[in-house]
Parts: C-alpha cells; structure tokens; sequence
C-alpha cells in the first residue's frame, strides 16, 4: 500500500459521496464499517447506503484541503478538512468538516473500515 493508493481511493470516494453512487459506495465500505457522525451517533455501512439510496442526502459541493496521509502496519489513517454544502432530510448542510477515515487494504481492494467526522467551527 502506498500512499498514492490512498489519495486515488479517497479521490474516488468523495466522488461517490457526491454523485450518490451506492454501487461505488458498497464496494469502498466495509461490510462491518463503524462511522461516528458529528451528533455523536455511529452509523454503520447499511445506514450510510440507505441514506443515499432514499435520496436523503443530497451533495451539491464537496472540496477536500489538508489531507494527510499515516500508513501503519498496512492500515492507512487519512484526516482531511471538507467544506461540504447541500441537505440531509430537507435540512441545510452547509460547514467545514475534519474527517478522518481508516483504510485497509484486502484481496479484492482498499475499504474504509472506520471514520469520524466533526464540524469544525
């Protein structure tokens, strides 16, 4: 794993996040993903897809800055900034994000195994 590895995979998931791909999505996630939200709640892989297959999340700008990169033993930790702007479930989501996800390569490819996101102010 190399960190050029990491910046396409995170390239084609914030990608995925913006176009609502699911089939993209489905296959970066991992089938036992844990993601901590900024309310505090942990969500797992079922709920993030379910959020994008129902249309309740709705991306119209997505830019990521500050990202960077920790391979450790074959896991790669990446923190990036993201300044994200559309609705969740009718509500506004306008605001500056620290992300920090959690890659792990297996046979068939890279996958997010974790992450966490608070808003920053």
């Amino acid at each position: 794993m190399k960190t050029e590895d990491i910046v396409n995979a995170e390239i084609e998931l914030l990608t995925a996040i913006k176009k609502a791909d699911v089939s993209a999505l489905e296959n970066m996630l991992h089938d036992d993903l844990l993601f901590n939200l900024p309310d505090g709640q942990t969500i797992t892989k079922e709920f993030d897809l379910n959020v994008y297959r129902s249309g309740k999340m709705k991306i119209d700008t997505l830019e990521a800055s500050d990202q960077i990169i920790s391979i450790i033993d074959g896991i790669a930790v990446v923190a990036v900034t993201v300044l994200l702007k559309g609705n969740y479930d009718h509500n506004p989501l306008d605001g500056v994000f620290k992300y920090i996800r959690v890659w792990k390569q297996f046979s068939e490819s890279l996958k997010v195994i974790a992450g966490s996101c608070v808003e920053l102010k």
